[in-house]
């Protein structure tokens, strides 16, 4: 069956395989795990996944490859070692799709919902543990790299991100118009939030009023834009001084310790 990548999907087909193994093996998949999937194509990687794991879900939006993963897998079908489910991966409720608080996410995803992809799967009530995703090496760059952004502090809250490798263009049917990486976060959790004794919401509040305007100071940004200090300056320099931090300082210069210093000290 001859598929055409659709643009209007994002798709761009991974076809090298030493990239296909190094995904592998950055996602450590053992025989016990269980993997999700997003955007599989026409399963290059799908291929790779059933070799290792007990079980792989893949969540495809293209409803003419549908029909071709389910040829291309029908045995691993009738095992039921692989599930093939048709929708958007944003609009699908994981606890609904998983019967298991223990997988991990490994996909070559659409490069225009990246951020809104690893925002769902860190903020889900079931978490994967691992997270391993070819994305725009730009974008890796910015989650891994200092200094801080508002998409590095959402990804570090909940796990450890790290750069594995550059992907050139090449490595893909068609060529995307950027180099991409691979990008690893493990140690996935939500104990930064339990342990420190603070919410997520109040935590990403906090975060974008300090990035609201850039070349501002940390201080007048949130005197005017975080909305749980009602522009009350004395009481934000008593805060940022009790946390050790500069009254000149901008949001891209503190550390993720920095962050939950402010929340811990304003209650």
């Amino acid at each position: 069956m001859n598929i055409k990548p659709k643009k209007s999907l994002g798709q761009n087909f991974l076809k090298t395989k030493e990239i296909l193994d190094i995904v592998i093996q950055t996602a450590n998949i053992k025989d016990k795990d269980i993997v999700l999937e997003i955007g599989p194509g026409k399963g290059a990687l799908t291929e790779k996944l059933l070799e290792k794991a007990k079980e792989v879900i893949v969540v495809e939006k293209d409803n003419r490859l549908i029909e071709f993963l389910n040829e291309k897998f029908e045995s691993d079908v009738k095992t039921k070692k692989l599930k093939i489910i048709e929708g958007d991966i944003l609009d699908i409720d994981i606890c609904e799709v998983l019967d298991t608080l223990q997988y991990k996410v490994v996909a070559n995803i659409p490069y225009y919902i990246t951020g809104q992809i690893i925002k769902k799967f860190l903020s889900e009530e079931k978490q994967p543990s691992d997270i391993v995703l070819m994305v725009q090496k730009e974008v890796a760059e910015r989650i891994v790299d200092k200094p801080e952004s508002i998409l590095s502090l959402s990804v570090k809250v909940y796990g450890t991100p790290k750069y594995i490798k550059t992907v050139k263009a090449k490595h893909f049917s068609p060529q995307p118009k950027v180099d991409s990486a691979i990008l690893l976060i493990k140690n996935i959790s939500k104990n930064v939030f339990i342990e420190n004794n603070i919410k997520e919401n109040d935590f990403f509040d906090l975060v974008k009023a300090g990035f609201s305007h850039k070349r501002k100071y940390l201080l007048n940004n949130l005197e005017t834009n975080w909305i749980l200090m009602n522009k009350n300056k004395e009481k934000l320099k008593d805060i940022l001084e009790k946390s050790d931090i500069s009254l000149k300082i901008r949001a891209e210069n503190l550390s993720l310790e920095d962050w939950i210093n402010i929340l811990k000290h304003n209650f």
